[in-house]
């Protein structure tokens, strides 16, 4: 058997709004209702799990890679949001992508504060 990720719980103060917000950002199907969780299904089959939390959230790192094409239509909602963004993790160089790995990549964040990124090539080439 293949060991493979089957899905991870984000921790959201308001799941519905972080649900709708990665559908809408990333173009995902809605989101499926499974017990306290809202699920988000990416289109390799991992579940992102969103469940709403009182306690203040450790904000996460999300990285997601995708082709030419879902950068361009991915980055294009995030700019239509007002969303800032990065080349970087640290979030030191605002408002440019990076061209790391001979592909394009950019940081911004969900409504809690977890640091999505979208990447045309996977770290190392």
């Amino acid at each position: 058997m293949t060991v493979k990720l089957n899905h991870t719980i984000v921790s959201a103060h308001d799941a519905q709004a972080t649900a709708d917000f990665l559908v809408q950002v990333f173009g995902f199907r809605p989101a499926v209702p499974f017990g306290p969780f809202l699920c988000v299904e990416t289109d390799n089959e991992v579940s992102l799990d969103i469940m709403s939390v009182t306690d203040a959230i450790t904000p996460q790192h999300y990285a997601f890679l995708v082709s030419d094409a879902e950068f361009d239509r991915i980055f294009d909602r995030v700019r239509e949001r007002g969303l800032p963004y990065w080349a970087d993790p640290f979030h030191r160089e605002p408002g440019v992508i990076n061209t790391n790995d001979g592909g394009r990549g950019v940081y911004f964040e969900d409504p809690n504060g977890h640091n999505l990124e979208i990447i045309t090539v996977p770290y190392g080439g």
